[in-house]
């Protein structure tokens, strides 16, 4: 049940729209996902909502990012996370992150700030009282920004089976790349109705959380909106899913089939 909204964030930073002349979301978009363990126990919700914001003089989308636990699993593991990130309304870059959690009394609270000009990161973490920059690599965005900039920079028009897409990735002090598979195409049964989907497998550090690299699956709808839907996740312990319940201001139509 840990790091739900970092387990959301691997969802929807899979989410491609069909190009770069259209953007697939705007602002007033709001996801609230359903976490359960195992199949059968209720784990927690997460939500991520786009809001328009000014950030040192430059328009910015501000997204906003929580999770936390809930029914029986909360009394013995408390989760509460927070992840924000400001985005560049016009390159999709990010400025600066924030990641505030506390996981069964494991806390964090850090904020970084981007350069990309100089390809630095500042990192600030309050809670240690330490600051310290890093070098990163071009193009980098946070685990939040990613899914916001994919959905307006990958063509799934013409997407094969087995393609493999990178991207340059900074979080907390490490700068990672991030790979992800395309498995194919699969209409599933939703909480909506029947909806086509785009199928992946993004791999993942194998290790405490993560049973295997290739831990993950996760499916998103085959319209313009590219919205995360259902994700499978393999953990060192038990196994968690996240199902798509609830959403609002979406760009554009929703497309379900009904029976």
């Amino acid at each position: 049940m840990k790091n739900l909204i970092l387990i959301i964030g691997l969802i929807v930073g899979m989410s491609f729209p069909q190009g770069q002349e259209q953007t697939a979301y705007q602002e007033g978009e709001w996801f609230r996902f359903e976490m359960s363990y195992s199949n059968f126990l209720k784990a927690g919700n997460a939500t991520l909502e786009v809001k328009e914001s000014v950030l040192d003089g430059k328009p910015v989308y501000h997204v906003v990012g929580k999770g936390w636990t809930t029914g029986a699993i909360k009394w013995f593991f408390k989760v509460r996370d927070r992840y924000e990130s400001y985005i560049d309304k016009e390159t999709g870059m990010p400025y600066k992150f924030i990641r505030k959690i506390n996981e069964g009394g494991h806390t964090k609270d850090i904020e970084i700030d981007f350069d990309h000009e100089k390809r630095q990161a500042f990192v600030d973490d309050k809670k240690h009282k330490t600051q310290k920059t890093i070098a990163t690599e071009k193009d980098v965005q946070d685990m939040v920004s990613a899914f916001y900039y994919l959905r307006n920079n990958y063509d799934t028009d013409n997407i094969r089976e087995g393609e493999v897409v990178t991207l340059n990735m900074f979080f907390d002090e490490e700068n990672y790349n991030f790979r992800l598979k395309f498995l194919g195409r699969e209409t599933i049964d939703t909480e909506f109705g029947k909806v086509k989907t785009l199928k992946f497998r993004p791999y993942v550090m194998a290790g405490r959380v993560f049973k295997e690299q290739e831990s993950l699956t996760l499916w998103v709808s085959a319209d313009d909106n590219k919205i995360p839907l259902k994700i499978k996740a393999d953990l060192a312990v038990g196994s968690l899913q996240a199902n798509l319940e609830a959403f609002k201001g979406l760009k554009h139509s929703f497309q379900v089939q009904f029976d």
